[in-house]
């Protein structure tokens, strides 16, 4: 998906004509002849590279022209097949607000094509939606089969019951205090407010910062409480994240957070578009600069923010508001690439003091890195904590 607009679909036919035999369903058969994950240890085999003129990419290998066309064609028969099955369960049951999961439901660009081709009046795609939302799924089972509750759709045109997906553990000031005390952290308890106001000053002033507020989300995106956060105007801010922060190739594009009435100023979304779990991507507006998660074909992967949802992350986007007049912040997750979204204090603070984060904000303590009494040298091992 973040590498297809640096290539061409010119490998579009050869997958239609070889690897899938799709219908006007959306349905569609794989030809098993280039694929060995049902019996060998693989996805493809020596046909499939013959196919595609030559063997996979080595792990960290240089990326080029071929793998950027590889992405572009597959990307292309993937919103085709989504299109498809999309347009197909709207006309068989009449319904025109659509509710998507699995794994390709994270594709966002598909997804805000299915949006702007208008082929549904409302799409709502499940924050989780890959192999991790089957625990959400068994929890359920046991819920109304096991225990008999009531099956009720509480949600609405308005509301949505999954409240931004924050399901994952919290940390109360104490616990937060007495984890930064056993690191030997340098932090201030300078209270929730006082805190919004530093990270929005120091992110107006170019920094970046680490933001660890609440409960925890679940699912793949980073959705304000275990967050990195940055200017989205600075041009070399994404060069910044990707070789200083994640560790990860440059292609690499960043989502942005936007206040949700603000976000048709900034992207093409309808008025009554909302996109709370970062799973729509949208053109960004003619005029508009935000090169830091504009990405390559113009468009963003596009999280829009509200006070019900992400309190904290909404007073830091209206802090910097009040501040750059800009409504719009970088948020990309917690983490770095290998290693799983920060869950804990502990966590939090090595990735911090790890990588070039210049703040951190765990409220109600605020951290400076130029304060704390060791390097990043120093925190540059395998990560063990308890």
């Amino acid at each position: 998906m973040g590498l297809a607009p640096y290539g061409q679909p010119r490998y579009a036919d050869t997958i239609y004509q070889k690897l899938i035999d799709l219908r006007d369903d959306g349905s569609f058969t794989v030809d098993q002849r280039y694929f060995d994950y049902l019996g060998g240890f693989t996805m493809t085999n020596a046909a499939f590279s013959e196919l595609f003129g030559g063997p996979p990419r080595p792990p960290e290998g240089t990326l080029g022209q071929r793998e950027m066309d590889l992405a572009a064609s597959m990307q292309q028969v993937c919103e085709e097949i989504v299109r498809r099955m999309a347009r197909t369960a709207v006309h068989e049951t009449g319904c025109r607000a659509l509710c998507m999961a699995g794994g390709v439901a994270l594709n966002a660009v598909a997804n805000g094509k299915l949006v702007r081709e208008r082929i549904a009046e409302r799409l709502w795609i499940q924050p989780a939606a890959g192999d991790a939302g089957g625990a959400l799924g068994a929890a359920l089972l046991a819920w109304y089969r096991y225990f008999e509750a009531p099956r009720e759709a509480r949600g609405s045109r308005t509301s949505d019951t999954m409240h931004g997906a924050l399901l994952g553990p919290d940390y109360s000031a104490r616990e937060i205090g007495e984890s930064l005390a056993s690191l030997g952290a340098v932090s201030q308890d300078i209270g929730r407010r006082a805190v919004v106001e530093c990270a929005a000053e120091a992110l107006a002033n170019g920094a970046v910062v680490g933001w660890f507020d609440g409960r925890m989300e679940f699912g793949p995106r980073a959705l304000g409480a275990r967050s990195i956060l940055a200017d989205p105007r600075d041009p070399a801010m994404q060069s910044t994240l990707n070789h200083k922060i994640k560790f990860r190739e440059g292609f690499r594009p960043f989502a942005p957070s936007v206040l949700a009435a603000r976000a048709t100023e900034y992207f093409e979304l309808d008025d009554d578009q909302e996109s709370p779990y970062m799973l729509l991507v949208a053109p960004v507006r003619a005029g508009v600069a935000l090169p830091a998660v504009t990405h390559r074909d113009g468009t963003a992967r596009v999280q829009t923010v509200t006070p019900e949802r992400a309190p904290g992350l909404c007073a830091v986007l209206e802090e910097f508001e009040r501040r750059t007049g800009c409504a719009v912040l970088v948020n990309t997750s917690f983490n770095v690439r290998g290693e799983p979204l920060v869950c804990t204090p502990a966590e939090a603070y090595a990735t911090f003091m790890r990588t070039d984060i210049d703040f951190l904000a765990m409220p109600p303590f605020f951290l400076a890195k130029s304060e704390q009494p060791t390097t990043r040298a120093q925190w540059e091992r395998p990560l063990v904590l308890d």
